[in-house]
């Protein structure tokens, strides 16, 4: 079975927070037969910030960023039998959208996948003309990177003939406990590109829990912190390459989630940062957001705070005996749970039985 995806990167995770999710989903397809093939363009520097060298469960393009490139990746739809359009790919997002509706076979699944679900529908709302809008009745389905029960519903309220979420999960041979590294040593560490959807929300849930405990040490690592105004006992970390995540959710006392704007107001949307820092043992504090028990258990696999001062507060209470107490259960929870490998068994079965549809009525 060939599919052929259009994403914003699989090499890389510069700027690109969807790579961990994309490398977990395909790898875990690739186990069900799957002949995949990744068409990713040559922008925002991407390129220059591998993560990973192309790997074996996928074909990838790395296709410039031209009128000229686009139109060569998508003469090649016609060969999968599912094609895949993402959102956020960051160049020709709406040409690849339209050409993937236009040159996939009519016997081929056409599937428009949203790893920024909330975003996406609020621009939807605010325009008529929006090009996922016009794509939705021509689309099979649509699958998303989180938003539960308030997703599904305002997908299918715009038209969408089924909309799915997929969410987040671990892969356990690349997400897992290591010994420390006193590069990340520090009491609380957040990991985060600053983006304007969260950067206020850092603001309260990481800045000002330092301000509160100016003798503790805390880390922010991602891209855009550098000019940022901090604390004196914050210390910036720069672009955290994948091969460094695990060191960075181990070493430290605790580790932060912060949600963006979008996500933490519709809930049901764990971000890839959750899973890996259970899958390291860490012991994780998350900022509060509807649906987080389906995922973890509040005050026995994650610390769940409502604002800086929580944070705060669970962090001047923490001992180290109860962080690892906290990290060995999460770690225990997402690997019986929330695996890759399960989230492939799920997406193939839908993959598998929404194509044999298509085929029919073809």
């Amino acid at each position: 079975m060939k599919l052929a995806f259009y994403g914003s990167s699989l090499l890389s995770s510069y700027w690109n927070g969807a790579a961990t999710y994309y490398r977990g989903i395909l790898r875990a397809l690739a186990g069900h037969g799957y002949d995949i093939t990744f068409y990713e363009p040559d922008a925002f520097d991407r390129q220059q910030h591998r993560d990973i060298d192309p790997p074996p469960y996928a074909k990838v393009v790395v296709y410039p960023a031209t009128g000229e490139g686009l139109r060569g990746v998508l003469a090649e739809a016609p060969r999968a039998d599912i094609v895949v359009k993402a959102s956020g790919v960051g160049v020709f997002d709406a040409e690849l959208l339209d050409g993937v509706q236009r040159h996939a076979r009519p016997d081929a699944l056409k599937l428009f996948w949203d790893v920024d679900a909330a975003a996406t529908l609020d621009e939807m709302r605010g325009d008529p003309s929006h090009p996922v809008l016009r794509a939705l009745p021509a689309l099979d389905m649509v699958l998303t990177y989180g938003g539960g029960p308030p997703v599904v519903d305002a997908y299918t309220g715009f038209g969408a003939v089924a909309c799915v979420p997929v969410y987040n999960a671990l892969d356990p041979d690349t997400h897992h406990p290591v010994p420390p590294d006193e590069r990340f040593a520090c009491d609380l560490a957040f990991l985060g590109n600053r983006l304007p959807d969260r950067e206020a929300r850092v603001e309260e849930f990481f800045l000002r829990a330092a301000e509160a405990l100016p003798a503790r040490r805390f880390l922010i690592g991602g891209n855009g912190w550098e000019s940022k105004a901090m604390p004196a006992n914050v210390r910036h970390r720069g672009h955290v390459y994948t091969a460094e995540h695990n060191a960075f959710n181990c070493t430290p006392a605790a580790v932060l989630n912060v949600a963006r704007d979008s996500m933490a107001h519709i809930g049901f949307s764990p971000a890839t940062r959750v899973f890996e820092a259970a899958g390291a043992a860490a012991c994780l504090i998350t900022d509060a957001w509807e649906g987080i028990e389906q995922f973890l258990a509040p005050d026995r696999e994650v610390l769940v705070a409502r604002d800086g001062q929580d944070v705060a507060d669970h962090l001047a209470a923490l001992t180290p005996a109860r962080a690892r107490a906290i990290g060995r259960a999460a770690l225990a929870r997402v690997l019986a749970e929330h695996t890759y490998a399960l989230r492939g068994v799920q997406v193939d079965a839908l993959l598998r039985e929404r194509l044999g549809r298509v085929r029919k009525a073809a």
